[in-house]
C-alpha cells in the first residue's frame, strides 16, 4: 500500500469511528426534545434527524482531503442504514440565526472538499510556468 493510500485509509477509520462514537454518546444522553446549551448564545446540543439526501465523495490526489471526505460520508451512509436518517446534534446560533444542524461526518466532509479545493489551487499555480 503507498504511502498515500495508507494515510486516506487510516483518516478514513479515524474520520468513521469518531462519528460512531460521537453518535451513539449523544443518542444515549440527548431526548427528542432535550437542549444542552454548550456556550450560551453560540452553540447547543440538539437531537435531530436529517431526512434529506446528500452525498458524494470528490476525487483528490491528497490522502487526508479525501480520507475526511469519504470517512464521513460513511457515517452517514451507516445512519441511514440504521435508522433511515442521518442522526445530527451539533446547533450552532447567533440570536435567531441558526446554522443547519451537523454532525461530525459532516464537519470531515466539508473540511475534506476544503482541503481539495486549496489544494487543486495550490496545486495549479504550481504547475503553471
Amino acid at each position: 500500500m503507498r504511502p498515500i493510500e495508507r494515510q486516506a485509509t487510516g483518516l478514513v477509520v479515524l474520520v468513521l469511528l469518531a462519528d460512531l462514537i460521537s453518535k451513539q454518546l449523544l443518542l444515549n444522553h440527548l431526548s427528542p426534545d432535550s437542549v444542552t446549551p454548550v456556550v450560551d448564545g453560540l452553540f447547543r446540543l440538539v437531537m435531530a434527524w436529517n431526512l434529506g439526501v446528500s452525498f458524494s465523495i470528490l476525487g483528490g490526489d491528497k490522502g487526508w482531503g479525501i480520507g475526511l471526505v469519504m470517512g464521513g460520508a460513511i457515517g452517514n451512509v451507516i445512519d441511514r442504514a440504521r435508522w433511515g436518517a442521518v442522526f445530527d446534534f451539533a446547533d450552532f446560533y447567533i440570536g435567531q440565526w441558526h446554522w443547519p444542524v451537523f454532525n461530525l461526518a459532516d464537519v470531515a466532509i466539508v473540511a475534506g472538499v476544503a482541503l481539495i479545493c486549496v489544494d487543486s489551487l495550490v496545486g495549479e499555480r504550481q504547475r503553471s510556468p
